[in-house]
């Protein structure tokens, strides 16, 4: 019992001078979660975060350093990347990098509402006024141009745009606590800072060269984070870079629209081709995969729908247009191809708008297609019929036996039933006239056409006796 006791506090006397320890060893071991989004800021961008932040918290890392070098991109994923860092448990530190990199338009927002904000030298940011509205491009001289004058634009649309995003950044900036005058001045007068000039202007709160320099600077540095007060500790952190997965490289390629109109394309035709075509497979497998993974895209941006379905309505006339040929069709369907385009979303942003050096080629593609199938259409449907019961009409038969206005005939190498409304013999020379159900229809054939038959064909050759009795 004795020998017990000593050893319960000899178990307990150990773990006390380990826990000390393990605390440190613990407190040791954590790293710093970096990534680098580069490129336009979409939904790719917003789950790389999100992906990102998960993991960091996962890992107890100290911050997030999000490398930043983007020409801006769409609003609605730039406001989702900006909850996710407001909400965020750990701390995110921004940095624009590498040198002659920027951040622009929906990238300085996001750097506005990292909790430390920092460039690398050679930098720049700015350049934060919305983009227009998406939708037909207006004509030349059609609307005065308030660009560089500092006044808020003619349109009201852009307007309320316009003041939703100075409102956004600001309040950013007193969150944060930094120059929200200046941050003012980017969304309405397109202004843009170097590192060295955003340094001065309170709009970032440090100039680092590299990581390790930008860990140590952030060091000891009081953030708000979730709402709790945190002091950083950062300096010597092992840095642990987040690369993003196939899944985030996939929506990257094809949430950009052209990419999601040409899938459209290729999925609508694949499947036209193995419905007309039966037993193909691989365009039905193929058209089926890419029509799925162009809507799933097409979800994800902001796209408007009567733009997107004038282009479905376009695909299906230039579809009708190859069965059916009548060229109004196929005209009408290509031009309510590009205007759904033109229209098919609601914001355009870098990286987001629709390149008409591929959408009109497309169209054009598809246009020549459907005329092109539709002629050889329109060029079968004026030959004759070759096979079936029409393509025997006009054929010239051998007369077998004969009796009253029945009897058998050799077409084709073949014995048939036949019948007649005037007197044949055996040996006579007759054409057919008419198939039906399984017996054909003939008159004798006049000694001044022997030898000619619509098609150029005459019934020769030894028979298959019993065949179609």
């Amino acid at each position: 019992m004795r020998l017990a006791r000593v050893a319960l506090l000899a178990a307990a006397f150990v773990a006390a001078l380990l826990f000390p320890f393990s605390s440190a060893g613990t407190a040791a071991e954590r790293v710093a979660v970096s990534i680098a989004i580069d490129g336009a800021i979409g939904p790719a961008s917003s789950r790389q975060l999100k992906e990102a932040l998960k993991a960091a918290a996962e890992r107890n890392a100290a911050v997030l350093i999000l490398q930043l070098d983007t020409p801006g991109g769409l609003v609605t994923s730039m406001r989702e990347m900006i909850a996710d860092i407001l909400a965020s448990p750990v701390p995110v530190i921004g940095y624009v990098a590498p040198a002659g990199g920027h951040a622009a338009s929906a990238g300085t927002y996001i750097l506005y509402s990292t909790h430390v904000a920092a460039m690398a030298p050679g930098t720049n940011l700015g350049a934060a006024t919305p983009v227009e509205i998406g939708g037909l491009p207006s004509l030349p001289g059609g609307e005065k141009d308030n660009k560089g004058t500092g006044q808020p634009s003619a349109d009201p649309m852009m307007a309320k745009v316009t003041n939703d995003a100075v409102a956004l950044i600001r309040s950013l900036a007193e969150l944060r606590g930094r120059n929200g005058d200046w941050g003012e001045k980017a969304v309405r007068e397109a202004a843009s800072l170097s590192a060295s000039a955003a340094l001065q202007q309170h709009v970032i709160d440090f100039v680092a060269r590299d990581t390790t320099e930008l860990l140590q600077l952030a060091d000891g540095r009081t953030v708000d984070v979730a709402g709790k007060k945190e002091v950083l500790a950062t300096k010597g952190l092992t840095v642990e870079t987040l690369d993003p997965g196939w899944f985030i490289r996939l929506l990257a390629v094809i949430t950009d629209p052209n990419v999601a109109v040409l899938l459209m394309l290729i999925g609508f035709y694949g499947i036209v081709f193995e419905v007309t075509s039966p037993g193909a497979v691989a365009p039905g497998v193929i058209g089926a995969i890419c029509l799925v993974l162009a809507l799933y895209a097409l979800d994800l941006l902001p796209i408007n729908y009567t733009g997107l379905a004038l282009m479905l309505l376009g695909v299906a006339f230039l579809i009708i247009e190859a069965f059916n040929p009548t060229v109004l069709l196929g005209l009408g369907g290509a031009t309510a191809f590009l205007l759904g385009a033109a229209m098919l979303l609601k914001v355009e942003g870098p990286g987001f708008a629709i390149s008409w050096a591929i959408i009109g080629p497309a169209a054009a593609l598809t246009l020549a297609l459907a005329l092109l199938a539709g002629s050889y259409l329109w060029a079968a449907r004026r030959n004759p019929p070759r096979i079936g019961g029409e393509a025997m009409r006009g054929l010239l038969v051998e007369i077998l036996d004969w009796q009253g206005s029945e009897g058998h005939v050799l077409a084709l190498g073949e014995r048939w039933r036949a019948k007649a409304d005037e007197p044949i013999a055996p040996g006579d020379r007759a054409e057919v006239t008419a198939v039906g159900d399984l017996v054909l229809t003939v008159r004798r054939r006049g000694a001044g056409n022997d030898g000619a038959g619509n098609n150029g064909r005459e019934s020769t050759g030894a028979g298959n006796d019993g065949a179609k009795q």
